[in-house]
């Protein structure tokens, strides 16, 4: 006897959102677009801007923070196309939904992360070797380090009102995307430290901008890996963390009518939590009374995993 039922997750834990209920379908959905496409406005403005103040400043490092507020406007189109997929019903061709598009969102902004920060490496080294080899860099204008200070603040800001709303939401695209904001306002911290060392101790300590920016680019590739990391597993099916599986199995543990729990199998299925478990009961036992001791079972299940968790209970004649 197989019942299947859906209901929503918790991720990385068994306690659900306290607002989720706030927050479900179009609501989660819309609230999603309307916090990536804030921050989509503040990239294409910060974009313009920084790429005007590294030309007029003669500021390469600015340059090249305006092409990392570039990847950030990509991310957030991303993160809208992928979401709204995310949130399409099962379909016949997608009877599980099609919550795995987040999560393929999430891998793609990790990619984009690690693909920047190496980028920010690579350019960093160029430039400090060229600096050890006696070669002088320009010496950047006050327009760039402005345009700096305008970016870390307002990344700043982006990354704390993505990260409130992704947490809320239990959304790890929206967490990825947080971080995303939160790299390009370090590595604005990098451009402000290389550029106000070199306007305030002069053309001698250029150096100062491209140590600074490996730095930083070193931190980017570490928060891509771990998001990379997280996602992928996600999508190779990967179980949902221990601590979790064992609650399951106390859960079952508290019904006596209940034995032998095996075959137990779980994994994310984009944001909803999914659990296949066998279990024995009494072969004497009608189907009817066995039907509402699954029910029962599903709902404490629920209670822990989320109201859209995916919960399959197989059930089987107790041996003896």
């Amino acid at each position: 006897m197989k019942t299947t039922e859906p209901h929503s997750s918790a991720r990385h834990t068994i306690t659900p959102p306290p607002s989720w209920g706030e927050l479900e379908g179009g609501n989660r959905q819309s609230t999603i677009c309307r916090v990536t496409l804030t921050g989509s406005a503040c990239n294409g403005a910060l974009l313009v801007f920084k790429a005007v103040a590294g030309w007029l400043g003669h500021s390469p490092a600015m340059v090249a923070d305006a092409v990392h507020s570039l990847s950030d406007f990509i991310t957030d189109v991303l993160v809208v196309v992928f979401v709204r997929l995310a949130g399409k019903p099962q379909d016949c061709g997608h009877a599980y939904g099609h919550g795995k598009y987040e999560t393929l969102a999430t891998a793609l902004i990790g990619l984009s992360l690690l693909a920047v920060g190496a980028l920010l490496l690579a350019d960093s080294a160029s430039r400090i070797w060229r600096v050890v080899n006696g070669e002088s860099l320009d010496s950047p204008g006050v327009i760039a380090l402005a345009a700096a200070v305008v970016s870390i603040v307002t990344k700043e800001a982006l990354y704390w009102y993505t990260l409130h709303f992704g947490r809320k939401l239990d959304s790890p695209t929206v967490i990825a995307n947080a971080w995303h904001h939160r790299s390009d306002a370090l590595s604005s911290v990098a451009t402000a430290v290389g550029i106000g060392g070199a306007i305030a101790l002069g053309d001698k300590w250029t150096v100062l901008d491209p140590a600074a920016a490996a730095i930083v680019s070193v931190l980017i590739i570490r928060v891509a890996i771990d998001i990379v990391r997280q996602s992928a597993g996600d999508l190779l099916e990967q179980s949902l963390p221990q601590d979790v599986q064992d609650e399951i199995m106390r859960i079952v543990g508290e019904f006596p009518e209940i034995s032998d729990p095996h075959n137990l199998r779980t994994r994310h299925i984009g944001m909803r939590n999914a659990v296949d478990l066998h279990v024995r009961m009494d072969g004497e036992m009608t189907v009817s009374h066995s039907h509402e001791i699954t029910r029962a079972l599903e709902r404490r299940l629920r209670e822990h995993l989320g109201h859209d968790a995916i919960v399959n209970l197989h059930v089987e004649p107790r041996k003896g």
